[in-house]
């Protein structure tokens, strides 16, 4: 694998198990208790999940054609910058259609750890397939900034469980 795949999976990684790490004690009720019009622990970790496994699979197709597939440049480069600023900003946004009609919510952390598992190693098993010329290529579809990278993909991946963890800790704070 490109090393610098490599250093970004395992910084997902890092990541994904820090924010397991919350929740690994969580009784079922308690991952699917949320307060009126705020998802749980379970529906935000399940959002996640999603979102990567609709990923995995775009990347998966697009991996078939990539060789006709362009470069990205400084347009996504502009896109990237705001897309990263609008993750770190506590704003916000309507998840889309899609995403919302094909997550199941797993009620518990030992089906979220698993359904996770599963999808972190399809994209561990998809990065090495990325030659080092084929770093820029627009492969990945984002609902808003468009198509971008696979070095962009994941930084997206980052960002957006960054995003979501505070949502989390929140719901773990005692009320």
């Amino acid at each position: 694998m490109n090393t610098q795949l490599q250093k970004q999976f395992d910084k997902l990684e890092a990541q994904r198990a820090n924010l397991l790490g919350l929740i690994a004690s969580l009784s079922s009720e308690q991952l699917n208790a949320h307060p009126e019009g705020k998802w749980s622990i379970a529906q935000i970790i399940s959002h996640l999940i999603t979102s990567e496994q609709l990923s995995v699979k775009y990347l998966h197709k697009k991996m078939l054609g990539i060789h006709e597939t362009p470069n990205t440049g400084i347009a996504e480069e502009f896109k990237m910058l705001a897309l990263v600023v609008s993750q770190r900003l506590p704003l916000k946004f309507k998840a889309p259609k899609i995403l919302l009609d094909d997550t199941i919510t797993y009620p518990t952390s030992d089906q979220l750890t698993a359904e996770w598992d599963k999808i972190r190693g399809e994209i561990k098993e998809l990065l090495p397939r990325f030659q080092d010329d084929q770093l820029k290529r627009k492969v990945y579809k984002h609902p808003i900034a468009g198509k971008i990278n696979i070095q962009q993909a994941l930084q997206f991946f980052w960002e957006h469980i960054n995003h979501h963890t505070p949502q989390v800790k929140n719901l773990l704070q005692p009320k």
